[in-house]
């Protein structure tokens, strides 16, 4: 069963920190408190309709985009997919490690 709350949490982080901004921050300008924040991150709660608006509008994002869960779902078919395409070498191994360092966060 898919836990909608952490992936939520997980993707507003993940947006959050591409945006450079601090949990702070974003708590400042959706007009919650940073603690509740925190909690959304973590999974531990949802948020209102309200709220997913002032995600959006902080965000700089839309719907489709805030709501996009794939990459955490098929997290394991990724990293079986690389650890193949390293172990058969069919990648730049030294490109793929230049692309994680530059977004290593």
């Amino acid at each position: 069963m898919i836990d909608i709350k952490k992936l939520f949490g997980k993707r507003v982080k993940e947006l959050r920190i591409k945006k450079g901004l601090t949990q702070e921050k974003l708590a400042e300008m959706i007009d919650i408190g940073e603690r509740n924040l925190s909690k959304i991150e973590c999974g531990n709660c949802f948020v209102k309709a309200e709220t997913i608006a002032k995600l959006l509008n902080a965000l700089e994002v839309n719907s489709t985009e805030l709501f996009d869960f794939s990459t955490y779902q098929n997290k394991n078919l990724l990293k079986e997919k690389l650890i193949e395409a390293i172990n058969n070498d069919t990648i730049d191994i030294d490109l793929l490690y230049r692309i994680y360092r530059s977004i290593k966060i």
